[in-house]
């Protein structure tokens, strides 16, 4: 990971995983709690981060090997009371085949969707994705059916470049949007 220092959008605060947070992730929220200070809702993790994903996340950050992976977790404070509560995570992995191209990917708790919490992290990731060096261009992958995520995409930049039926996406049906330097 190319960051050890949080990112602050205008409400989220984006924290860089550490290996530790990567596993109290999969195995302990009272332990990933006490490292955010933060309160780790019921539903945590989001709809679409299974133990499959979350899995590779935590084998992915303890391999090493892949100089453009990262993971953030976002934290929202409530500035009356300086509650800090986990709402999302993101990060980025290689796109295979295609040194040039970073992958970016991000899930928000359904409670907390459609307030652009997911919009401003997206568009504060970014610059630090085209940091990483030999980086031309960024892509995600999403569902037709997700509107919103559709709308992070396009309200950060991203263009859409087709769907996934000939390798385009990751996944069968999924839309596949670029993010050109």
């Amino acid at each position: 990971m190319l960051r050890s220092s949080p990112l602050r959008t205008r409400r989220p605060e984006l924290v860089p995983a550490t290996p530790g947070m990567l596993t109290a992730y999969l195995h302990d929220r009272a332990t990933l709690g006490r490292l955010f200070r933060a309160d780790i809702p019921g539903a945590w993790p989001p709809a679409l981060l299974d133990d499959d994903a979350r899995r590779e996340v935590l084998r992915m950050a303890e391999d090493g090997a892949d100089p453009h992976f990262t993971c953030w977790y976002w934290i929202l404070e409530e500035p009356a009371t300086g509650r800090r509560t986990l709402i999302g995570s993101g990060g980025t992995a290689p796109v295979p085949g295609d040194p040039c191209t970073a992958a970016i990917g991000y899930s928000v708790l359904e409670e907390y969707q459609g307030r652009g919490y997911a919009t401003e992290a997206v568009a504060a990731l970014v610059p630090v994705i085209f940091v990483f060096p030999g980086i031309a261009r960024i892509c995600a992958c999403t569902y037709p059916g997700m509107p919103a995520s559709i709308r992070v995409l396009e309200k950060t930049g991203f263009a859409c470049a087709g769907t996934k039926d000939g390798g385009e996406g990751f996944e069968e049906g999924t839309l596949r949007y670029l993010l050109e330097r």
